[in-house]
């Protein structure tokens, strides 16, 4: 994943409602009425939503018939996810030390605190 594409990509992912939208996708299909239906906003809003989405490649716009259906486009919360498994390998290092540092026995020094 490029930086332009992590950012376009995290950019996106930090809008409560598009993360709202991904989330109800992870179901199936839905069309653009049934992704609003949750949300006090007008449809025009949700399309902007839908579009910012679409620019970061989260999720896929088709036709069937008179519909416009959404779908969850997962491909870049992977990449996502491998771009942050080097940070959650650190953490992980980490916390691992600290609880080696808590498992020790306690010092005289601090026994006599």
């Amino acid at each position: 994943m490029t930086p332009d594409t992590l950012s376009i990509t995290l950019s996106a992912l930090a809008d409560p409602t598009r993360r709202a939208i991904l989330a109800r996708l992870r179901s199936g299909k839905a069309t653009v009425g049934e992704l609003a239906e949750p949300f006090d906003m007008s449809l025009p809003a949700i399309s902007k939503h839908l579009r910012v989405l679409e620019k970061a490649a989260l999720i896929n716009r088709e036709t069937e018939a008179q519909w416009r259906l959404c779908t969850l486009a997962p491909e870049p919360l992977e990449e996502i996810d491998r771009w942050l498994s080097r940070y959650r390998e650190f953490w992980e290092q980490s916390l691992g030390r600290l609880g080696e540092y808590l498992d020790q026995p306690a010092t005289e020094e601090n026994e006599d605190g």
